[in-house]
């Protein structure tokens, strides 16, 4: 029942508007802790035989990093991690097997089942014996393959340019459509509001005229007329400046205006993928100390108006240098 709530309380169009637009401090997981406790999901919970305790329920699905102030046992950490682990839960791989299918790519495809059959509930490390998931060595393979299938799902296909500058419209349009622009933490109120609820809004504000808040960011998504890519960062201008997106953004503005300009940083979270693999002798060693392969991707996009994008990429070619120099 975890596994099948775990994301429940996710908002319409998943993480799209998740950080900007839910008040301070609440995320989707917050979200569906509450929905889980709610007086609807418990009558579910106390009508299964024998009777399940919502509490039991929350923990699993969200886990301890996510509820710092609960305690869990071992045993409950171990079952959380199975379900939404950093590494090894069975919510990344599902999302990475099914998004690649519907995507209809390759990049997400690992060998799940040589994963889970070396799987194993190992001490983190020599000296601690906090249990934890890892591998054993003949599956560390199989465990590079999965991170490197999320490496390749988010670089081709989550952090697309023209994915990320769809999120930045939805985002403009939530921002004119919801009650003073966010979603509401309040759980009755968060259920009237589904992916159905916003496409028809968007459709009919994107039919009206210019003066409804929505209409140009609405028009951009159903008429397919999005922004366009005219920069992402390189590692030569990292070496200039720390910020360089930021940088040809802030100038791109001063030339083109506000309304003609977005920009896209993103550094995903979830922390470092180090889990412990058990060595054929029966030591146990971090993942890190035995792979070479295992990073995070990052991006930072800059988008303009479409008309100026042949204009404003010309600029940037004569410009870049001082642009990044003088921020």
């Amino acid at each position: 029942m975890a596994a099948l709530c775990h994301d429940i309380g996710h908002l319409p169009f998943s993480h799209a508007a998740e950080t900007e637009l839910l008040p301070g401090g609440w995320t989707h997981e917050n979200l569906t802790v509450e929905l889980n406790r709610s007086k609807e999901m418990r009558e579910h919970w106390e009508a299964v035989t024998p009777p399940l305790r919502p509490e039991d329920i929350v923990k699993l699905a969200v886990g301890p990093g996510k509820l710092p102030e609960v305690k869990f046992t071992n045993w409950e950490a171990i079952l959380s991690e199975i379900i939404v682990g950093n590494a090894f839960g069975v919510d990344r791989m599902d999302y990475l097997l099914r998004d690649s299918l519907h995507a209809g790519v390759q990049y997400g495809k690992f060998d799940h089942n040589r994963l889970v059959q070396t799987l194993r509930i190992l001490p983190r490390d020599q000296e601690s014996q906090e249990p934890m998931l890892g591998v054993e060595k003949g599956g560390l393979h199989s465990a590079e393959s999965l991170l490197l299938a999320q490496y390749s799902m988010f670089s081709q296909i989550y952090l697309h340019p023209v994915r990320r500058a769809y999120d930045l419209h939805l985002k403009d349009f939530l921002r004119a459509w919801l009650p003073n622009g966010m979603f509401p933490p309040s759980v009755s109120e968060f259920l009237e509001i589904s992916d159905i609820e916003v496409l028809a809004a968007m459709l009919a504000d994107a039919r009206q005229g210019t003066n409804i808040d929505g209409h140009e960011s609405a028009k951009r998504i159903i008429e397919r007329q999005h922004f366009k890519s005219v920069y992402s960062r390189n590692p030569i201008d990292l070496q200039i400046n720390p910020s360089p997106g930021l940088a040809i953004s802030t100038a791109l503005i001063k030339k083109y205006g506000e309304d003609n300009v977005k920009s896209d940083n993103y550094i995903p979270g979830g922390g470092v993928f180090d889990f412990p693999v058990e060595e054929a002798d029966k030591r146990i060693v971090s993942s890190w100390a035995i792979s070479d392969i295992l990073n995070k991707i990052s991006i930072d996009f800059v988008f303009v108006e479409p008309t100026l994008r042949v204009e404003a990429m010309k600029w940037i070619n004569l410009s870049r240098n001082e642009i990044l120099a003088s921020s």
